[in-house]
């Protein structure tokens, strides 16, 4: 192996460790991710390339991307020290797509005394290009939930596999992906991206606000305003004192939260009453499906225990079929 090939490599093994805490089965997978990433790099050195042959086609995976600028001036004072990771274009000659390094190319195209990005050149295929982007983020800065659930709905509207296989590439179970997916279309893109990633906002948090969204029906526009309003307040703050301000995106969703609280208690007042509809199997009443405003109770109560059994043990499955049958006919 070559001197420069060894560099090379060691510069992507320095991408899967840098700054990542004691390894653990999930970061196991990111750095099995990157150095899959850094073995299929073919080339013998680091290219230099013009910005503008470069495609950022990838899947977006984070609500509040950090400012380029003193990104930009480190670049030029400094030289770009890290190279990003780029592979071929399938259609298009002297093209590429970027893999990771969002944030050094675009501080180099905004750039007037830098006019090359310096890169690494790998054979990867979409799914693999999609784990070492994943991987990367995951080493420098976990993605938040939100972000996790946006990227995952993103992934599946986009045909990129079933959910299975996005659990898979973002180290989740299938059940995690589901939920995940479910909270994204509750708070939907515009509200999210509204508030922010808000780091160390957790998954029972989000669900909560997800349900109090569905049972009062509010109009997610006027939530919009309530986050964006707060985290003008914080910039305008942070602009003022000239101190950093604890994270707006955090504040946005107590904001949000708080404001759909209040909400819930006259929405509740005004719930529909139950409506039961008997549910027939063979001609033989077996039990009934209750809907309310807050909640769909399926009641089966004079079933086979095989059947009982086995309805217990694939509920997730056929629940999953019947919201695809659902999407598909409407």
């Amino acid at each position: 192996m070559t001197d420069s090939k060894k560099k090379r490599m060691s510069m992507l093994d320095s991408l899967a460790t840098a700054g990542t805490p004691p390894v653990t089965g999930s970061m196991m997978s990111s750095n099995r991710a990157l150095r899959s990433a850094r073995d299929a790099v073919d080339a013998h050195h680091v290219w230099e390339l013009d910005p503008a042959e470069i495609q950022d086609e990838r899947y977006s995976d984070r609500l509040d991307p950090q400012d380029v600028h003193d990104l930009r001036t480190s670049i030029e004072l400094n030289g770009q020290t890290v190279p990003i990771l780029v592979r071929r274009h399938p259609a298009e000659t002297n093209r590429y797509l970027l893999v990771y390094g969002r944030r050094r190319l675009e501080a180099i195209r905004s750039s007037d005394k830098v006019s090359k990005v310096r890169a690494l050149i790998a054979n990867l295929d979409d799914t693999a290009a999609l784990r070492a982007q994943v991987s990367e983020n995951t080493g420098r800065r976990d993605l938040s939930y939100i972000e996790r659930a946006l990227f995952a709905q993103e992934l599946l509207d986009n045909g990129f596999g079933s959910q299975a296989q996005i659990a898979e590439v973002l180290n989740l179970t299938r059940s995690a992906v589901s939920m995940s997916i479910s909270v994204a279309k509750a708070i939907g893109t515009a509200l999210a991206h509204a508030i922010g990633p808000a780091h160390g906002v957790g998954r029972p948090r989000w669900e909560a606000l997800a349900k109090e969204l569905a049972d009062t029906g509010i109009d997610l526009a006027e939530l919009c305003r309530v986050a964006l309003d707060v985290r003008a307040k914080a910039a305008a703050s942070e602009q003022s004192d000239g101190e950093h301000q604890a994270d707006p995106s955090v504040a946005a969703f107590e904001a949000v939260a708080r404001y759909a609280k209040k909400k819930v208690g006259p929405a509740l007042g005004k719930k529909l009453r139950p409506k039961t509809k008997a549910l027939i199997i063979d001609g033989t009443p077996v039990g009934a499906i209750k809907r309310s405003s807050r909640a769909v109770r399926l009641d089966l109560t004079d079933v086979d225990d095989a059947f009982a059994e086995w309805l217990d043990t694939r509920a997730q499955d056929v629940l999953e079929e019947l919201h695809d049958r659902w999407r598909s006919e409407r």
